[in-house]
């Protein structure tokens, strides 16, 4: 049911236990490689919502197998190349799925369009598309240069020279690359080097690619600095027959919040110390903020502050170049420190479902902060007692947006969340489980 505004109480204390839902950034990739990969996989634990939905559909479109056998449990029969090997495809805002389905199909071979919502048409594919060019691949803009729509028709691939890409716009662009990869080795029976050219932001993310592809069979070397990546001219997936995605470590980073600021305990269960996700390093965020966090395999148990009743969490200026999803959550929460919190190194906010910089300063200063911002820095000071505003917060067709600013419950006044439905790209059932532990 669609919901044009949803009013938040004001609150006090939370507690409970929460069962995340699957990771999207496993989910995803774990569809793609099932699809790409001969034989049946079966995949538990599968997020359903609007990402993998539209990943999905474009894998039926394109011939792959993947019958829903349980809630969240697929078995997919894959092999390439795909039939029908033209189909056009459209991919919402998910940009994993955009991004490494361009990849894969552009080494792959066929004809086919992938397109998206407007926002999706601004955000950048440009470095990626260049590093496939590159290789032989033949890609053309239908729209702007540097951004989908995209027509992807066969390629002449040639691998005998490095690929490089940028690294300091979107890790996707390597994890597109890398997963791919196999596929043109195969062809061109070479080994194929992926360089990076600059930083490389978001490395955890990497690091959930490159096992991913490990449990497909596929060990990819690199360098100490995550410069360089070989994969293997006798690379081949193979099935794992079943793997199951872990809880979303991103979605985690509310539920460590809420524990923090409004007492707890809330116990966390999907994701804890085995995780292969980056994004359970929040914990630690949390932790120099004053909060309590006990690790289990698969579990997490936070306890901390009670800032309805006046307590003041731990100001902080952090460097969130390694997990700027669950940064948000932070930028959301500093209103209850005690000074100003300086999140850097962020400027992957601006290229998101939106520009997350100026969106989140907006909406924060609507409800009584006060907010500064460069091109890849955000800087938030405490809300005083007697300067808490009611606000109708704005979310930009951004899941994250929404889910971040519910913590602003607990300063003495009702908020409104616009638009709460967008939270289906990765959580569709949030504002119920965050309800049920809210008091």
């Amino acid at each position: 049911m669609s919901l044009e505004a949803l009013t938040l109480s004001p609150a006090t204390h939370a507690q409970g236990t929460v069962q995340l839902p699957g990771s999207k950034s496993i989910s995803n990739r774990a569809l793609l490689l099932a699809a790409i990969t001969s034989g049946t996989t079966t995949l538990t634990g599968v997020l359903d919502s609007d990402d993998t939905r539209v990943m999905l559909e474009s894998l039926h479109k394109m011939g792959v197998s993947a019958q829903k056998v349980a809630e969240t449990t697929y078995r997919i029969q894959g092999g390439v190349p795909f039939s029908p090997s033209r189909a056009d495809l459209f991919l919402g805002n998910a940009g994993t799925a955009v991004r490494s389905l361009t990849a894969a199909l552009a080494l792959m071979g066929g004809e086919f369009t992938l397109s998206g919502i407007p926002r999706m048409h601004e955000r950048p594919i440009g470095d990626l598309v260049d590093a496939l060019r590159a290789a032989g691949a033949q890609i053309d803009y239908l729209g702007n240069d540097g951004y989908p729509p995209l027509r992807i028709r066969s390629p002449q691939l040639n691998i005998s020279q490095p690929i490089r890409v940028k690294g300091s716009v979107s890790s996707q662009f390597l994890t597109a690359l890398l997963m791919a990869a196999p596929i043109a080795t195969q062809q061109c029976q070479q080994d194929l080097v992926i360089e990076v050219e600059g930083t490389l932001i978001s490395q955890p993310y990497i690091a959930i690619t490159l096992d991913m592809m490990a449990r497909f069979g596929v060990q990819v070397e690199h360098d100490a600095n995550w410069q360089r990546f070989v994969v293997s001219k006798s690379a081949r997936y193979q099935s794992p027959e079943t793997l199951h995605v872990e809880g979303d470590a991103s979605s985690a980073s509310y539920f460590l919040a809420l524990g923090t600021i409004a007492g707890g305990p809330i116990r966390i269960e999907g994701v804890g110390a085995l995780s292969v996700q980056g994004d359970v390093q929040f914990a630690n965020v949390m932790q120099q903020m004053g909060a309590e966090v006990q690790f289990e395999p698969n579990a997490m148990v936070v306890r901390g502050k009670k800032v309805a009743a006046g307590e003041k969490l731990r100001a902080f200026d952090m460097d969130f170049n390694l997990i700027p999803d669950a940064a948000m959550t932070a930028a959301a929460i500093a209103i209850y420190a005690d000074g100003p919190c300086t999140l850097r190194n962020i400027a992957s906010w601006r290229v998101k479902e939106t520009d997350r910089i100026d969106a989140m300063q907006n909406e924060l200063r609507q409800i009584g902060a006060q907010v500064e911002s460069g091109p890849d820095w955000l800087r938030v000071y405490p809300i005083a007692p007697e300067q808490w505003r009611s606000a109708r917060i704005h979310t930009y067709d951004d899941h994250r947006m929404a889910m971040c600013l519910s913590l602003a419950v607990f300063g003495g006044v009702p908020q409104t969340i616009l638009d709460p439905n967008c939270v289906s790209k990765t959580f569709p059932h949030y504002f119920s489980v965050f309800n049920e532990l809210v008091q």
